[in-house]
């Protein structure tokens, strides 16, 4: 008996993540159809995206030029919610990702979830949605992934979860170094292949503090049992130690086709075209721990779970708003993490904050940081 195809909306399909989840379907025509797509402005990447894939639902932002086709214009919003869709790819970047990834919970969906900045802004509201209408979240993190797949067939709770990380660019850098670090250099990672956006994050460690919050809401899990640990190759993506004191770890090449299609083919694994390990090519793994004094978004990232309610909003938008600015030349990348502490230390937290709370904050949150890079230039 042929088995129906799952019907795909991918949101930010002309991002990094969206057109490797593109790549994942191309190897896997027989079991996924892709029935909408949403973009920004890169309407000519997506007109071509369009042309080959034939979705019958398509968003782009506004005031970009239109993308040529036959198909219905709606926001990603309603894309999220849309009775033809199974699953939706989450690959939006940003707080741009809050509202479509509640309303794909809300509607009881599977979620492949790569944004970040939805969880750890607003952790609690999705996953008590996520339980209430049964939605399945599939993480698409490297990490996540490899968590969720290690705790897969455990019945016992983890004792211990350890996220690892590749260091980024500036691994062994001393302090002095960073202030004269340019957006070329942070955008050049040793390992992955991410958007803009994250691959900052990735070099400032705060990338693996975002995930430190997405991984206490994801499995449940105190912060002080949540570790981080340096690992420069790539090959293990993350670990999980269990009470009789063994460790599960999950490995393969730094490639996000690979969570990214387990996310989407779950339970099942499907071969695809995904490169395999060759072990006599591994001359060894190494494992550091982190310098959060001369990188210390992570450290801020902690604290600002341990603190909850609005803080991690505050952390998103802070540093979503400086990243832009270190992008743009405008501020160094040490003010990175200066500004996103500024901007913690200014708020006044709020216990359980509700979602327009919350897009309240993240919206000081940006202002301040704007205000003060201004100030300060």
């Amino acid at each position: 008996m042929d088995v129906p195809k799952k019907r795909l909306a991918i949101l930010g399909s002309t991002g990094s993540i969206g057109r490797q989840a593109l790549e994942v379907v191309r190897s896997l025509r027989d079991s996924f159809e892709v029935v909408a797509l949403a973009a920004g402005s890169n309407t000519s990447l997506l007109a071509g995206q369009i042309a080959e894939f034939r979705p019958r639902l398509v968003s782009w932002r506004d005031g970009a030029e239109p993308p040529a086709g036959d198909f219905e214009t709606l926001t990603p919003l309603e894309i999220a919610a849309h009775p033809d869709v199974d699953i939706v790819v989450l690959a939006m970047p940003g707080g741009a990702g809050l509202e479509p990834t509640l309303e794909a919970v809300r509607s009881g969906k599977r979620l492949a979830l790569a944004n970040k900045e939805s969880l750890v802004s607003a952790g609690e509201i999705i996953m008590s949605e996520a339980a209430r209408s049964g939605a399945l979240i599939t993480p698409v993190d490297s990490e996540h992934s490899a968590i969720w797949q290690c705790l897969n067939g455990e019945a016992s709770q983890p004792s211990r979860l350890i996220l690892t990380a590749s260091g980024g660019p500036f691994r062994g850098y001393a302090k002095a170094q960073l202030e004269k670090v340019t957006p070329q250099q942070a955008l050049a990672h040793p390992s992955w292949s991410m958007g803009r956006k994250v691959t900052v994050d990735s070099a400032t460690l705060m990338n693996k503090g975002l995930e430190i919050i997405e991984a206490h809401w994801l499995f449940n899990m105190p912060y002080d049992q949540i570790e981080v640990i340096i690992h420069p190759q790539s090959i293990v993506h993350s670990m999980v130690e269990f009470a009789d004191g063994s460790i599960k770890a999950q490995l393969s090449h730094p490639d996000m086709r690979l969570p990214i299609q387990y996310a989407l083919t779950y339970p099942q694994r499907l071969p695809g075209r995904l490169r395999r390990l060759n072990w006599p090519e591994l001359a060894s793994l190494q494992f550091t721990p982190p310098d959060s004094g001369t990188f210390p978004c992570l450290r801020l990232a902690r604290q600002a779970g341990e603190k909850g309610g609005s803080y991690p909003a505050v952390l998103c938008a802070a540093d979503e708003a400086a990243v832009a600015l270190f992008l743009e030349g405008r501020i160094r990348f040490t003010d990175i993490p200066t500004l996103v502490e500024k901007a913690l230390e200014e708020h006044k937290g709020i216990s359980s904050p509700g979602i327009e709370v919350i897009q309240e904050v993240i919206a000081w949150s940006r202002q301040l940081v704007l205000k003060t890079a201004g100030a300060a230039s």
